[in-house]
């Protein structure tokens, strides 16, 4: 083969040329980019990339004792319509305006009563004038609807003509905001706290207290416009919140509020708490503050149970005898005369509330706490410890009244107890008897308790407690111990003496009010005159807290209690008022079977088979299993059900348990259940739940069987 160097060359010298050409083409527009016109495209760049954008972590859930959403983060959004969407392609943006002239002539009206449906506070005339208007107007952000809507009214709006395509075709499009939701409304609101609004930041409560658990580690993205659309693109994902399980009890916290409620309005009190305790873990089932607000209706403005600083009054009598017994000056079997009711106490007079009648004389210390008689206290402490009233306090503080209690709540109160020598020139011979009876130191209400619960709990002082664990996916990831503040407040004998004076206050003395027919109630009246500003307790009408604080049962305490209200003028009585408020709540709590152990409640010398409530049938199981109770069921346990929601039967031999397997989109039949399950098994299929009465499901409203809408409404009626 002939190689025709003279036209071959010359070919290969063109195509070098213009390579060469063409390279040094690339390199010169490069470096005019670069250098000339370099500014220029990195503010385009800035324009069409945004870096470090946050991604928003989810809030964690605020749960009840029993697994109840409290307090969660769900998403609202506004809706809005915007009419000249377009393409930037022309033949695209014909063929759209084309479709959606179309659409719009057809699908108005199916629109318009859609929405009606969704919303029914508006008419169909009116939303189909609003589409109408704002298309006539060509408005890009026409708003359909004034007010915030749900998640599931969104997911409905998505179902309807043209509203159901992309933003970019229909023009449909939402502002999404996260709210944190309350499901139980003010239940606990204080304790539980809030956010700001517009903000994740917290305010108050346990929403501040354990912020950095709830609040999660919000991510990075960055956004880049492509196509003439933003894609966001994720750098570092969001971690969301952990949730946090409180030891609040929903059941226990209504009828708290309940009953500490009705007994304010009956006797036109200015405000009261509740705290309802469990003896042995220190867990808060209930927590209430109630003052009345300008309209006279009782709201929760702060959390007074555990910031506000209180002369407790005669609960404080207690604390007195119990540092006299156990520095042996005095004996249960000793007496001390209180005369006609008055005694002078250096320089002052000491009044019984009974002194207008003549008072108590001589009465046994017994008897001292029982009449709650002043007189009888102080002279016993200050004949005792008058000389060393050091030796008195060294007392109070060794069974743990003075000790921080270091609750977890912002602008909780710490117990401020007198020291003679600490505060020196304040400390007069009069201090020491007005201390005993409940003056001259300050406690918040739950510190009452707390040494209350004690007593209930064999002498062990354990700190209160509101959040058991931390879950993440339902799983528990940390758990909050219970905290013992004190091993033993006194010795064995000065607790039984104790104990039983504090019985005998509720079934001879003034405690009466209190106490359960069903079973025994102990616990202290407490009465305490209120200091007005300046004119201390002599200044206009007087104001006076009164209180009581105790435990049940008495045998085998299971729960702890203190209610204080605070109301102006007479009659003010501890026991009078606040203890039928104690009774109420102490009647609602051992109703719902929590006192006994299951191994008490059975019977080996019988064979009792007992009616079993449909709802929670795993639960019922349970129970049955551990009385040794014969039953059976039509499930396995092998199917990995978390909950097993069914209907129990007695035949006379045994409990027969029967799984339903009713779907998710159809009304169960709850009649037969108890409120809780049936509340339970309603809500979780997105039905709004309105109940009356108590005891269990006679009747609902939505028929078993029958499909519903989410966010409609059944009605249950309860009968016991």
């Amino acid at each position: 083969m002939n190689f025709d160097s003279k036209k071959i060359v010359p070919r290969f010298f063109v195509i070098i040329v213009l390579m060469i050409a063409g390279g040094l083409y690339i390199l010169g527009s490069a470096a005019y980019l670069m250098f000339v016109e370099g500014s220029y495209w990195e503010e385009v760049s800035r324009k069409l990339v945004k870096e470090n954008v946050p991604v928003p972590a989810k809030r964690g859930n605020i749960l009840s004792a029993d697994g109840q959403i409290m307090a969660s983060t769900l998403p609202e959004y506004k809706i809005y319509m915007d009419y000249v969407v377009s393409d930037k392609n022309e033949k695209a943006a014909r063929k759209l305006k084309a479709w959606r002239d179309s659409a719009w002539k057809t699908d108005v009206d199916s629109i318009a009563i859609g929405l009606h449906r969704i919303f029914p506070d508006k008419t169909v005339a009116y939303f189909k004038k609003r589409l109408e208007r704002g298309r006539k107007l060509k408005r890009r952000n026409w708003r359909l609807y004034d007010k915030r809507i749900s998640y599931i009214q969104y997911k409905e709006c998505k179902k309807l003509p043209i509203l159901r395509e992309s933003p970019y075709k229909g023009g449909f499009y939402v502002e999404e905001f996260n709210l944190r939701k309350k499901p139980y409304g003010s239940l606990a609101s204080r304790t539980l706290g809030a956010l700001y609004a517009s903000k994740d930041s917290a305010r108050f409560g346990l929403e501040l207290s354990y912020d950095s658990i709830l609040r999660g580690k919000e991510g990075v993205s960055h956004r880049a416009k492509v196509r003439n659309k933003w894609l966001s693109l994720v750098d570092a994902p969001p971690v969301d919140g952990n949730d946090i399980e409180t030891t609040i009890d929903v059941s226990m916290q209504d009828v708290a509020e309940k009953s500490l409620v009705k007994q304010l309005k009956a006797i036109g009190a200015d405000e009261g708490v509740v705290v309802l305790m469990e003896v042995a873990t220190g867990d808060v089932k209930a927590i209430v503050n109630m003052a009345r607000g300008k309209d006279g209706e009782y709201i929760e403005r702060k959390n007074s149970a555990v910031s506000d600083l209180m002369e407790p009054g005669s609960t404080f009598k207690t604390a007195s005898i119990m540092v006299a017994l156990e520095d042996g000056k005095i004996s249960k079997d000793d007496f001390v005369e209180t005369g006609n009711g008055q005694w002078e106490m250096h320089g002052r007079v000491m009044k019984d509330h009974n002194w207008r009648r003549g008072g108590y004389g001589r009465i046994s210390v017994p008897e001292v706490l029982m009449y709650s008689s002043n007189i009888g206290v102080s002279r016993l402490i200050d004949e005792n410890y008058k000389d060393c009233p050091e030796k008195f306090v060294d007392g109070l503080y060794r069974q743990g009244v003075g000790l921080p209690l270091d609750l977890p709540l912002m602008g909780s109160a710490n117990p401020r107890v007198r020291r003679p020598k600490k505060d020196g020139s304040n400390w007069s011979k009069t201090a020491l008897p007005w201390m005993s009876i409940g003056y001259e130191t300050q406690l918040p209400p739950i510190a009452t308790l707390t040494f209350y619960n004690a007593i209930a709990n064999d002498g062990k002082m354990v700190r209160p407690r509101f959040v058991r664990a931390v879950r993440k996916n339902g799983e528990v990831v940390r758990e909050f111990p219970v905290e013992v503040l004190k091993e033993q407040i006194c010795s064995p004998k000065t607790l039984a003496d104790i104990r039983e004076m504090l019985e005998m206050v509720v079934s001879k003395g003034l405690g009466k009010k209190a106490g359960c027919k069903d079973f025994k109630v102990s616990g202290k009246t407490g009465t305490a005159q209120v200091a007005q500003g300046a004119g201390g307790y002599h200044s206009g009408r007087m104001k006076y807290l009164i209180s009581f604080c105790g435990y049940y049962p008495s045998e085998r305490p299971k729960y702890s209690c203190i209610v204080a209200i605070q109301k102006s003028g007479l009659p003010a009585s501890g026991g009078g008022h606040c203890g039928p408020v104690f009774s109420e709540i102490a009647r609602s709590v051992m109703a719902k079977g929590v006192y006994r152990d299951v191994s008490e409640a059975s019977d080996s010398a019988s064979v009792f088979v007992p009616d079993v409530l449909d709802g929670d049938m795993d639960a019922a199981r349970a129970v049955l299993k551990e009385l040794n109770i014969p039953y059976r069921q039509d499930w396995s346990a092998e199917q990995g059900r978390k909950t097993v929601w069914g209907k129990a039967s007695n035949n006379g031999n045994a409990v027969s348990l029967k799984y339903d397997n009713t779907p998710m989109e159809i009304v169960p039949d709850v009649k037969g259940m108890g409120a809780k399950d049936a509340v339970f098994a309603l809500q979780s299929r997105g039905l709004k739940v309105k109940l009356t009465g108590v005891g269990r499901v006679i009747s609902q409203s939505i028929p078993p069987f029958a499909k519903f809408r989410k966010g409609q409404t059944i009605h249950i009626k309860l009968k016991s």
